[in-house]
């Protein structure tokens, strides 16, 4: 036994065992992340360094670090070499961004596939596909209304860091988009919605997310490129689920110490680590 763990040793300290070892963990357990841009906060903020826990969501195919080149083929074209569970309603999940997959994003998942999403000023929509009973069971009855004649869950999700700001109308924005062809969801009017902009025939946006594909939207709803500009995310791109901050500073470069060695978790349900970001 002393042999056995003696060559583990003298493996992991030479050159080849600690490339091997350290691309073992980047691989298949855990990849750094950095959150580029403030589309997360306040949950997560500009400046926070994150491990991405690489085995929630099944095992990713693994790519060259940087180079975004995959190591191994996928057979079966779901983008993964283990397949696992699927990403839950609520999660925050780190995924290949569609349009150019060696970039990552990290957002919400809103909806999976199967759901009905209604985005309108300051207020989102949800219907999960398993209907009535399940809404009625699973959510609050203040949060459910009735939208054309259907059940929606308003703003199912309660962690602190989702919000609007007062200072952003991301609706201009929607409408260019709109008109440029740049945007997934399809306009529509409910009556029970109060109107947008005198002269629009629509006051709501709408979209039902395709089987296998999962709706992120950032926890900063009023500055967010996400799947109401560019649509629902594929299985295939699905890489990961934020753990833990190994390092946080802000943009002035002071380390946020009261961050660091924090999960993922324990930042977004508690209110403390809740930053107002400028």
């Amino acid at each position: 036994m002393k042999k056995i763990f003696s060559k583990i040793y003298d493996f992991s300290s030479s050159w080849t065992g600690t490339i091997i070892i350290v691309l073992f963990v980047i691989f298949f357990v855990a990849q750094a992340f950095v959150i580029p841009s403030g589309s997360m906060k306040n949950t997560l903020l500009v400046g926070d360094f994150l491990f991405v826990k690489k085995f929630s969501y099944g095992i990713p195919t693994p790519h060259i670090p940087w180079l975004e080149v995959p190591v191994a083929p996928d057979f079966d074209g779901d983008g993964h070499i283990l397949k696992g569970d699927m990403p839950r309603r609520g999660d925050i999940v780190v995924f290949r961004y569609p349009p150019d997959p060696k970039l990552h994003f990290v957002k919400r998942n809103f909806a999976v596939g199967g759901d009905e999403v209604i985005f309108t000023s300051k207020s989102m929509y949800l219907r999960p596909h398993e209907g009535d009973k399940y809404i009625d069971e699973n959510y609050d009855k203040k949060d459910i209304v009735i939208l054309n004649g259907v059940k929606f869950v308003k703003e199912p999700y309660k962690f602190k860091g989702i919000h609007y700001s007062d200072k952003i109308d991301i609706l201009p924005t929607t409408i260019r988009a709109l008109e440029s062809g740049k945007f997934s969801m399809q306009p529509m009017y409910v009556k029970e919605l109060p109107q947008l902009y005198s002269g629009l025939d629509f006051n709501a946006y709408y979209k039902k997310v395709p089987n296998g594909e999962f709706f992120m939207i950032g926890d900063n709803r009023d500055d967010s490129n996400d799947s109401r500009f560019w649509g629902s995310v594929p299985y295939k791109f699905i890489v990961g689920k934020p753990w833990f901050i190994y390092f946080s500073w802000d943009k002035n470069k002071k380390i946020r110490w009261e961050r660091i060695g924090r999960f993922v978790d324990t930042v977004q349900n508690n209110e403390k680590f809740i930053h107002e970001q400028p």
